[in-house]
């Protein structure tokens, strides 16, 4: 419950426009007692003749079962106070109204009647049906409008404080929670407490206002029949709350069971290709549904207790209801419209006890959605700037790995990682797959922290920089690409204000302008969801050209070259080459002939540094850099001889 509150009062404005939207439900509640009122009115056709004129038993207006001429003579002077032998439904109401011992809302039919002069009056009672149908039209739209507002704000203020806080965790944070969860939390999690919070709204804060006011008319008509009502409280109370822990302990359930489903819908989508490659749709199908089955059985368990609710409670008032009608005909002899006006007051109080179960349930969703969307916002990040962090101007020195050590989990990746580069200088990081080497250059941008260790920039270690000033001074070109739904050129200055030339001439480069000029709509042309209708090496020189139109002082390569054909390798190359001694370049690739002109080449196996030099004097000190170097020429001549 803390949790759904302090989503709905993050923001001032909500707490503004949530007293608005009590204010209008309190005017919602009075619009219902002024509807009951109205009613009773339309009923109070007059007195009954055998209650006006029968014998008072124990002092207290009765009605009975016949009545003599005595009993009408000896009553007839105190009715008829105007003595012209004629007695009127007006004249019958003020003295039923002024007796002591009669129902206050009689007294309150009178002084209406004859402030509004409706004796007769048709027109009058009209009038005030309308002006009361009208006065809850208006503020029943006004209610419900506002709700729906404040519900919508919500909503759009917690995905973005969702989405702004995913963006400030690392890595790590995205290796541990698939997609589909997180997708989940932020659209379907957001909704669910929204839509939790009217429902707070409506129970907390109407619904005792409704109940107070509703008691206290009831109690104002008959504190006999009133005492019903906490008769009728436990036997409402003990299945609302036996009902609400099995809801919400079904909703946690759904809302785990729907992550899973999420994820295997967005593997499927995802891994589209390689599904029908390996005709498997029969493996995914029944992968999909398991977990449908599984949802669907969890909906129905969820459905049967949540609309088991209202029968229950049902029964109860009605039953309730029954007897107040039964014991105030037969045993209190209250007239029609008084009875009525009691009886649609005590549904006034019983029908929000009502809906109070229902909208419980939809409460208890929320609550599971607030801890599941708290959980991940409540997480700080475990890379932040730390206090007097200064800005990174330019990289105008060298970049060192000073005993750097970093490991996933319990298995250390890297082991006491040392190398210097000095700016302008071309360095290679070769190895065998899963030697460490793309975990090198992403602790470069404090993608991660290092856990020993430090690495050094211009003489201040990264913990000293902020991270945005950090990554501003990176280029970084990753293994595999990924391109936005929107324009090239949009992907290739990336939300910056590049002008079209800077974007044409960082394109030319990456050889990309080649194929782009040959699209419909050239640079404008919008890219398919992740680029999937360009080929990868089409995708790769966009990605290429990206990192290219930065002008980073610091550029990384991490396989950038490995979907590119010959030709275009080749080109990249050149292109690459030409940025020698202007750029600092850190290269990772398993294409050898793409490092040959590097200035130094790092040899890296199992995490740990085997040998750095030239190439020349790799080829003689380290026995894995010869093999690996003699078995990729072998390779490509191979592949030159079958051509």
């Amino acid at each position: 419950m803390r949790l759904l509150l302090k989503a709905a009062l993050k923001n001032s404005r909500h707490l503004s426009l949530a007293m608005i939207t009590l204010v209008t439900l309190q005017f919602m509640s009075i619009a219902n007692q002024m509807e009951m009122f109205s009613l009773g009115f339309i009923a109070n056709t007059g007195a009954d003749f055998f209650t006006l004129f029968g014998k008072d038993r124990k002092r207290k207006l009765h009605s009975n079962d016949k009545v003599s001429l005595n009993d009408v003579k000896e009553k007839w002077d105190a009715i008829d106070t105007d003595k012209n032998g004629v007695i009127s439904k007006k004249d019958a109401a003020i003295y039923i109204a002024g007796r002591k011992n009669s129902n206050p809302l009689n007294r309150i039919f009178r002084i209406v009647g004859n402030k509004l002069n409706l004796e007769g009056n048709f027109k009058g009672l009209i009038y005030i049906l309308v002006f009361v149908a009208l006065f809850k039209a208006i503020f029943l739209f006004i209610s419900r409008y506002l709700t729906q507002v404040l519900s919508i704000r919500i909503t759009r203020d917690l995905r973005q404080q969702f989405f702004e806080h995913i963006q400030s965790l690392p890595l790590s944070f995205y290796q541990e929670h698939n997609m589909g969860s997180l997708s989940t939390r932020a659209v379907g999690d957001a909704s669910q407490i929204a839509s939790s919070i009217n429902s707070l709204i409506t129970n907390y804060f109407q619904t005792p206002f409704t109940i107070c006011a509703a008691l206290l008319a009831c109690f104002y008509l008959s504190w006999k029949l009133s005492l019903i009502i906490f008769i009728g409280m436990p036997m409402i109370i003990l299945p609302v709350v036996f009902l609400t822990k099995r809801i919400k302990k079904v909703a946690r359930q759904i809302q785990k069971n729907q992550e899973s489903f999420n994820s295997v819908l967005l593997d499927f989508l995802g891994g589209i290709q390689t599904i029908k490659i390996f005709a498997m749709e029969k493996f995914t199908l029944k992968k999909y549904n398991e977990q449908n089955m599984q949802m669907a059985y969890l909906e129905s368990k969820n459905a049967k207790y949540t609309l088991l609710t209202r029968p229950v409670l049902h029964l109860i008032t009605t039953s309730c209801m029954a007897t107040v009608v039964m014991l105030g005909l037969y045993t209190l002899n209250m007239s029609i419209p008084v009875l009525l006006v009691f009886v649609a007051s005590l549904h006034l109080f019983y029908e929000p006890v009502k809906k109070f179960a229902e909208e419980n349930s939809n409460i208890q969703r929320g609550i599971v959605a607030a801890e599941r969307m708290f959980e991940v916002i409540s997480l700080k990040p475990a890379i932040q700037d730390e206090d007097g962090a200064i800005a990174l101007k330019c990289f105008s020195d060298f970049i060192e790995f000073k005993n750097v050590s970093f490991r996933y989990q319990d298995e250390w990746v890297l082991k006491d990682i040392n190398f210097k580069i000095k700016k302008g200088e071309t360095i290679a990081i070769v190895g065998p797959t899963g030697a460490g080497k793309s975990t090198i250059v992403q602790l470069l941008p404090r993608l991660f922290d290092v856990q020993k260790g430090e690495i050094i920039i211009d003489g201040y270690p990264l913990k000293e920089y902020t991270q945005k000033s950090l990554r501003e001074n990176i280029a970084f070109v990753p293994q595999k690409p990924f391109l936005f739904y929107d324009s090239i050129i949009e992907n290739i200055s990336f939300g910056r204000d590049f002008t079209f030339e800077e974007v044409k001439d960082a394109a030319i480069k990456a050889h990309a302008h080649e194929f782009i000029v040959d699209l419909e709509k050239n640079y404008h042309t919008i890219l398919a969801e992740r680029g999937k209708t360009l080929s990868g090496g089409q995708q790769q020189r966009l990605a290429i050209a990206r990192a290219l139109v930065k002008k980073a002082p610091i550029l990384v390569m991490d396989e950038a070259t490995s979907s590119l054909d010959a030709i275009s390798e080749s080109k990249i190359k050149d292109a690459i080459k030409g940025l020698q001694s202007k750029v600092t370049q850190i290269i990772i690739a398993h294409r050898l002939s793409t490092i040959e002109h590097a200035d130094r080449i790092i040899y890296i196996e199992k995490g740990i540094k085997l040998a750095e030099g030239s190439k020349d004097e790799l080829l003689k000190t380290c026995a894995e850099f010869k093999y690996m170097w003699e078995h990729y020429h072998r390779s490509e001549n191979l592949k030159k001889t079958s051509v």
